[in-house]
C-alpha cells in the first residue's frame, strides 16, 4: 500500500494536520504525472543532517533538506527525505515566514526534486520556486 510516513531522529517534532499534508503531497505527485510508492520524511536536527550530508554527499555544510531517490520503477516515487527542523525554524525567521509555511515549502521542494525539477541554476531555481508557490497555493488546510 503506498504511503507517506513521518519520523523523528535526534529531535521531537509533531507535524500538524498529518492527514491533510499526506493528501496534499500525494495530490502534488499525481498532478506531476507520477504515482506514490513509499515516501518517508525524517525530521531531524542540524547535527544529524550535517552528518548525513558529510557521509553520503561529501558536503560539509548545513542544509534544510536532503532527498534520497530510492525509486526503482520509472514514474513511481519512493524516497527518504531528511529535513532539519532547526534549519526550518531559522529559515522561517530569515524569510519572514511561519515555521509551518517554511516546512510545507521544504516538504514539497523534496517532492519536486523527485519528479524532476532542479534548482542549481538561477533559471531552474526560479522554476522550482514557482512550482513550490503553485502547490503551496493548493493547500486547503
Amino acid at each position: 500500500m503506498p504511503e507517506i510516513s513521518f519520523f523523528e531522529e535526534d529531535i521531537s517534532y509533531k507535524l500538524k494536520n498529518k492527514k491533510q499534508v499526506r493528501q496534499w503531497i500525494k495530490d502534488t505527485i499525481v498532478a506531476e504525472g507520477f504515482k506514490l510508492g513509499e515516501l518517508s520524511y525524517i525530521f531531524c536536527s542540524d547535527a544529524y543532517l550535517l552528518q548525513i550530508n558529510r557521509q553520503y554527499l561529501d558536503h560539509d555544510t548545513y542544509t534544510d533538506i536532503i532527498t534520497f531517490d530510492n525509486s526503482e520503477t520509472k514514474g513511481i516515487i519512493t524516497s527518504d527525505i531528511f529535513i532539519s527542523i532547526e534549519r526550518i525554524r531559522e529559515n522561517a525567521a530569515k524569510f519572514n515566514q511561519s515555521v509551518v509555511d517554511e516546512l510545507h515549502r521544504v516538504l514539497i521542494h523534496g517532492v519536486l526534486h523527485l519528479v524532476g525539477y532542479k534548482d542549481k541554476t538561477p533559471e531552474d531555481n526560479k522554476t522550482m520556486t514557482q512550482k513550490e508557490d503553485e502547490y503551496l497555493g493548493k493547500r486547503n488546510f
